[in-house]
């Protein structure tokens, strides 16, 4: 199914469409296209896949200046570009479990589940484009995801991003792992048994994380304040639900968290060895969710990558593609479009 809608970015040029594609094991996904005036025409279209709690638009493509990577990526990438929401986030369909009280199933989309919803977009975006490979950016756990994908399929991506991702290279983190708070009092190596199949969101919080990793006291010098609004109000619209809970509150699915408990014990999920594509490994430097011990590990074990390249983007938080230009912004964009560029 293909809804062509209207473009809230009109004036930049690029074309969005909204599709829906189909996993193998049934699930209906939601998947936004954004063609630029004159993409590339051999150029691999790039998917770029979101993080634990807010799915895609919200995170890349908000209707706000600077609120769009997805759109300034493909202008300057000159290349066909797609924005996906997993299974249980956004548009997806969400599986049973999120319909029910939290506490009555496991934590839902776990990363083996949706390398399934990645592969069903891989197909989608070579069957529209023509393209034999795909390029895949993943933000936070979507670079987890992203990486896992990569490792087991790694014939249909020509290069992979990960941005701020976890990949088991310690056993110490500040939110997740063992003795943290979400582990289980009676087994600190263990995921705590009360998480839940999702958690709720409000507006408020999603911004005290990306605050305190913004080294100034004045929060709009680093982060614009319209895409700080836009970011709370396009994860609400998410769901159609939120409006449900006082405040208003969008589910999240937990199987997210689950695996990244493991990825902060030092368990990997996957193993970066099978990943033959051309490979940049990004890190923000106050980032709050990966270590530098994760950056270290994967390319350690990244032996058969066509080519790795490791930046550190110096003062960026876990946030950069959200924050202002001069903050990391600018330089992420750059450098992706020219690791992009190297075919």
């Amino acid at each position: 199914m293909i809804a062509l809608m209207q473009s809230a970015g009109a004036a930049e040029g690029v074309e969005r469409q909204d599709l829906h594609v189909t996993t193998e094991d049934g699930l209906r996904l939601f998947v936004r296209e954004l063609r630029p005036p004159s993409p590339d025409a051999g150029a691999a279209p790039v998917i770029l896949v979101h993080g634990a709690r807010v799915p895609g638009l919200a995170s890349f493509d908000l209707p706000v200046p600077g609120g769009s990577f997805a759109s300034d990526l493909a202008l300057h990438a000159n290349r066909i570009v797609y924005v996906m929401d997993a299974r249980g986030y956004g548009g997806s369909e969400r599986p049973a479990a999120l319909a029910e009280t939290a506490n009555a199933n496991p934590p839902q989309a776990r990363a083996y589940q949706v390398v399934r919803d990645i592969a069903a977009v891989v197909s989608l975006a070579k069957a529209r484009t023509g393209s034999p490979t795909v390029s895949l950016l993943g933000w936070a756990t979507g670079g987890m995801w992203v990486a896992y994908y990569t490792s087991l399929h790694p014939e249909a991506v020509g290069h992979l991003i990960t941005l701020n991702a976890l990949y088991g290279g310690s056993a110490r983190h500040s939110q997740f792992g063992p003795g943290s708070p979400v582990s289980d009092p009676a087994h600190p190596d263990r995921l705590g048994p009360s998480i839940g199949a999702y958690a709720r969101y409000d507006a408020a919080s999603l911004l005290p994380g990306w605050d305190k990793s913004i080294p100034v006291a004045d929060k709009s010098a680093w982060r614009d304040p319209a895409v700080a609004a836009a970011y709370q109000r396009a994860a609400l619209a998410s769901d159609t639900e939120s409006g449900k809970s006082d405040p208003p509150a969008f589910r999240a699915p937990l199987g997210a968290i689950e695996d990244s408990f493991y990825q902060a014990s030092g368990r990997r999920l996957f193993d970066a060895s099978s990943i033959t594509a051309r490979t940049l490994v990004v890190r923000s430097d106050l980032d709050f969710w990966s270590r530098p011990e994760d950056v270290q590990a994967f390319a350690h074990d990244a032996a058969h990558a066509a080519s790795l390249e490791i930046l550190t983007l110096p003062e960026a938080t876990h946030f950069v593609h959200l924050d202002r230009p001069d903050h990391g912004r600018d330089r992420l964009l750059h450098e992706v479009r020219a690791f992009l560029a190297d075919r």
